[in-house]
């Protein structure tokens, strides 16, 4: 069977039943991609006794993968909607999964880290232009707001099974099995996609911004970068105030060329809707709160309480479990009720995980640390579908790659800065329980403020003044609006 022909935005001759499995193959690449954020954290003790790794070096591996993901997801966005959707899926899916098996087989953590940002390359053309080609096959309002919330969902979900999934496998075949899955997955889903996804592209195609792509690489790695050090050579090191001062000038340079770009690979334009920023905040603080989650919690239960890596997932099994149960409601309560209930849900939920995660301590009760746990898993499985919807469903379809492309980097900036501030916080004090208990501690407040911050942002994004700017916004790119600016 050969895949339909090129379609501009309006596959409408699709059947729902086609419609369904373009959905399920885009979920199906978000699982891997979202799950090798979270599966290597179960792994890291064993990758640290392995190879030798460092607490920084363990961040890197981490983080390499999401800061990639976040440097590049705009560029992957905009590409994919210039020379083509489908082709640029299968270019990602295809390195994707070189870098896994390049994962699997390095041998020292150097390897492993260039391996991780080959990895996330890869993923890049993955994420963003997975949601375009669901917004694009979707063309009815309603249902493609059902199938963007099944969609956030399986990004929630699979970052919560991912250590589950992790840990059986570290335990029953060792780490490198965590990558090795990942290839069979990827193959299916190339010969799937080339059968049965129609190839779609943007009406009106961006150019290529070069000079915002650095400066976006410069400002996001000079953070990152500055902060996993910091643990080693303290804040006030000329390392770490030189690569703060190159991120705020990169900034500061990014926000000066874009607005007066023709065609910016960043449309600062879009953020004149009070919903969609607040989808980006939003994004950004639920996965810096998940990802400082992920980070503290393996090594709490591994190297804290001696636990195995399959008992460790295990213990996070009820996360998993309610993402399952919530997010497909989350999904279902966006497209019938709007956004504003799930968010509130899973701000409170983010803290009052944090408020109770105060109370852990090496010799907690194994059944009071797994409640709180549920918080998270409530907390994970209702963010995601609002977000998703809110970012895209309100924008034209001419920009559901860029749209897609700024809250997927939300994300993934979100959680690599948990990693990397839950690592500065952390330091090396995973082998005295009681140094790790008090660092822990203090890492749970800036989290239970991360969860009202949420709060605050989705009873703000959903009045009718956040709904009329979002109508406003989508006017500024119509066919004749942009005529005119260009």
């Amino acid at each position: 069977m050969s895949a339909p022909a090129v379609q501009r935005n309006h596959p409408t001759e699709l059947s729902r039943r086609h419609r369904l499995g373009v959905l399920a193959i885009c979920c199906a690449s978000i699982v891997v991609v979202v799950m090798d954020i979270s599966i290597v954290t179960v792994a890291l003790p064993s990758i640290r006794a392995d190879l030798g790794a460092s607490v920084a070096q363990l961040q890197w591996t981490v983080d390499a993968y999401t800061l990639v993901l976040a440097s590049l997801l705009l560029l992957a966005g905009s590409t994919a909607d210039r020379v083509g959707r489908r082709r640029v899926f299968q270019i990602g899916l295809a390195a994707f999964g070189l870098g896994s098996l390049l994962c699997s087989l390095a041998p020292t953590p150097g390897w492993l880290i260039a391996a991780r940002a080959l990895q996330a390359i890869g993923g890049t053309m993955l994420n963003p232009v997975a949601m375009a080609i669901v917004a694009t096959t979707f063309p009815d309002r309603a249902e493609r707001a059902r199938a963007i919330g099944v969609f956030g969902s399986m990004s929630g979900l699979a970052l919560a099974l991912g250590p589950i999934l992790g840990g059986a496998l570290v335990d029953g075949v060792g780490w490198r099995a965590i990558f090795w899955v990942n290839v069979p997955v990827v193959v299916v889903a190339i010969i799937c996609t080339a059968l049965f996804v129609p190839e779609s592209r943007a009406d009106r195609a961006r150019r290529f911004d070069p000079v915002g792509q650095v400066l976006v690489i410069l400002m996001l790695g000079s953070v990152v970068y500055a902060i996993i050090e910091s643990e080693k050579q303290g804040w006030t090191a000329p390392v770490i105030l030189a690569a703060l001062g190159v991120a705020v000038l990169a900034a500061s340079a990014l926000l000066v060329y874009e607005l007066r770009r023709v065609d910016p690979m960043l449309e600062l334009r879009l953020f004149r809707s009070v919903p969609f920023s607040s989808a980006i905040l939003m994004a950004l603080f639920a996965l810096c709160g998940f990802g400082a989650f992920l980070f503290v919690t393996t090594q709490y239960l591994q190297n804290i309480r001696g636990l195995s890596a399959l008992e460790a997932g295990l213990c996070l099994l009820p996360v998993g479990a309610v993402i399952m149960v919530t997010a497909p409601r989350a999904g279902r309560m966006v497209g019938t009720r709007g956004p504003r209930l799930p968010l509130v849900i899973a701000g409170s939920a983010l803290a009052l995980g944090a408020f109770g995660s105060q109370m852990l301590t090496p010799t907690t009760p194994l059944p009071v640390v797994l409640a709180i746990y549920v918080f998270f898993g409530l907390f994970l499985g209702m963010v995601n579908p609002p977000i998703t919807n809110t970012a895209v469903s309100g924008m034209p379809l001419s920009m559901a790659g860029l749209a897609g492309s700024v809250a997927s980097s939300g994300r993934q900036t979100g959680t690599t800065l948990g990693v990397a501030i839950a690592g500065a916080i952390i330091g090396s004090t995973a082998a005295d329980p009681q140094a790790f208990t008090h660092a822990e501690h203090t890492l749970w407040w800036p989290v239970l403020g991360l969860g009202i911050g949420i709060v605050v942002l989705g009873l703000m994004s959903t009045t009718r003044w956040a709904q009329a700017s979002a109508d406003r916004t989508a006017d500024l790119f119509t066919p004749t609006a942009e005529t005119r600016r260009a």
